[in-house]
């Protein structure tokens, strides 16, 4: 159920659906890249291997691009995201799957706030893969009010399983 003034699920405990996502090469490849983090450990298999692990393996950026994905998606486009503090575990290698869950902690009405409102949110979010927890961490997002000016129609901003909006 949403609640009609912050557009946020039952608030204080409200569990987010899981997210999974495969880690691939490509995915771990693609995100060093993306992020500038050339440190051969997450391109070359067998330097990696030289220096200790079993293979390339994700970067923090990543993961922190990936958990800020999970957010968004769940709380929609028109969400801004304020801080991201995670730390990682376990590594996320080729050929494993890691799964994003999220629980909210925090609701702070904005209703009463200059911008016209919404709410800031606290979600603890935990990721775990075959190895263990690979990312632990919160992050505080605002969702625009249902009837802000950021939301002027006054339907709710987060997508529906189709990824359209609600």
């Amino acid at each position: 159920m949403v609640d009609g003034l912050t557009g946020v699920g039952a608030g204080v405990g409200a569990k987010l659906a899981p997210l999974e996502i495969p880690v691939t090469r490509t995915l771990i490849v693609s995100g060093a890249i993306a992020s500038r983090d050339y440190q051969d450990v997450h391109h070359d298999a067998e330097l990696a291997k030289e220096k200790g692990s079993p293979d390339i393996f994700m970067n923090i950026l990543t993961t922190n691009g990936l958990v800020g994905r999970y957010i968004t998606d769940h709380f929609g486009p028109a969400s801004v995201l304020r801080k991201v503090a995670i730390r990682l575990g376990a590594p996320n290698y080729p050929g494993d799957t890691m799964v994003l869950t999220g629980t909210v902690t925090e609701v702070e009405d904005g209703s009463g706030a200059p911008d016209g409102g919404g709410a800031t949110v606290v979600v603890r979010i935990i990721g775990v893969n075959g190895l263990g927890t690979h990312v632990t961490g919160t992050v505080t997002v605002t969702v625009p009010s249902l009837a802000s000016p950021a939301n002027p129609t006054g339907t709710p901003s987060r997508p529906s399983a189709s990824g359209r909006p609600a």
